[in-house]
């Protein structure tokens, strides 16, 4: 293999993950037109199209796709076999990038993420807060942090957050307007607002289970957000009623400023999970780990 080659290989491997030079070269650090130029040279060094181009995409040939199907695992163990030498220098370094969704980033990253930073100067940490779920690999993550019941069981999970209950609440005035629901059928009758997930496009079902028995509901309001803060704002206005976190309201439900309801229906559930591909764990994301653990 001539000298070199390994960083095109790697360079290769970004591009058709990332399918977008310019993506790749900001992962490499590189510029998009000299990735372009080194790959145009591999695949002349190697005889073979690796990649098929249009000015709108790039993506992997046939011939691309069964490579990367080898690279992958070679360049995950050199990778490793790189970040295990963090070891023997004493302190964690390099790069996790981590995938979360806006609650975790609130209540697990905000409270204790800029104190690991202080406790590891060797360590950067890239965090992408999105609703969908990303594949980890071909998104080309560390690990991500996401509610337990949405983790790919195949993965390795780490408990960074506790058992949470999503709750029905109301204020005061809005409850002498509407008679409270006793079941979640009686939603129909009420005004809510909505949460629009951000990935998908979709709205947030209302989840709820009692006796065995599951419900997803979809309800109407006049309100539809995607943001927390003015989803309660709305709420605590007397707007409509919310399915929202027992944890962030848990003292307007004692104070009587929010009234809670349906709570026969609804149960606790698993909280966040860190979790990663067993093969990817590195001294940075194990330090991480030991810092976001419950």
């Amino acid at each position: 293999m001539r000298r070199g080659d390994l960083d095109d290989l790697a360079a290769f491997a970004s591009v058709a993950r990332h399918r977008s030079f310019t993506r790749a070269a900001a992962e490499l650090g590189l510029s998009p037109s000299a990735l372009s130029h080194a790959m145009k040279a591999l695949e002349e060094r190697l005889g073979v199209r690796l990649l098929a181009r249009t000015t709108r995409s790039v993506a992997p040939t046939a011939a691309g796709e069964q490579l990367l199907r080898s690279l992958d695992p070679a360049l995950a163990q050199v990778t490793h076999g790189l970040a295990s030498l963090a070891d023997w220098r004493g302190a964690p370094s390099g790069t996790v990038r981590l995938t979360t969704f806006g609650y975790a980033a609130r209540t697990i990253l905000a409270p204790r993420l800029p104190q690991f930073l202080l406790d590891h100067p060797d360590v950067s940490v890239e965090v992408i807060v999105e609703d969908r779920l990303i594949d980890l690999v071909a998104g080309g993550f560390d690990a991500g942090i996401r509610l337990g019941e949405a983790v790919e069981r195949d993965m390795v999970t780490v408990p960074v957050g506790p058992d949470l209950r999503t709750v029905v609440v109301g204020t005061p005035t809005y409850f002498s307007q509407y008679a409270a629901p006793e079941t979640p059928a009686d939603l129909d009758r009420h005004v809510c607002v909505n949460y629009r997930l951000l990935g998908g496009g979709g709205l947030l079902p209302w989840e709820f289970e009692k006796g065995g028995r599951d419900l997803r509901m979809k309800v109407h309001g006049q309100l539809i957000v995607n943001d927390e803060v003015l989803s309660a704002a709305a709420v605590r206005a007397g707007a409509g009623l919310g399915y929202m976190m027992e944890h962030d309201v848990a003292d307007e439900i004692a104070d009587g400023r929010l009234l809670q309801v349906l709570a026969a229906w609804c149960p606790s559930y698993s909280g966040c999970r860190l979790y990663y591909p067993d093969r990817r764990v590195t001294p940075a994301l194990r330090a991480l780990i030991s810092a976001l653990r419950l």
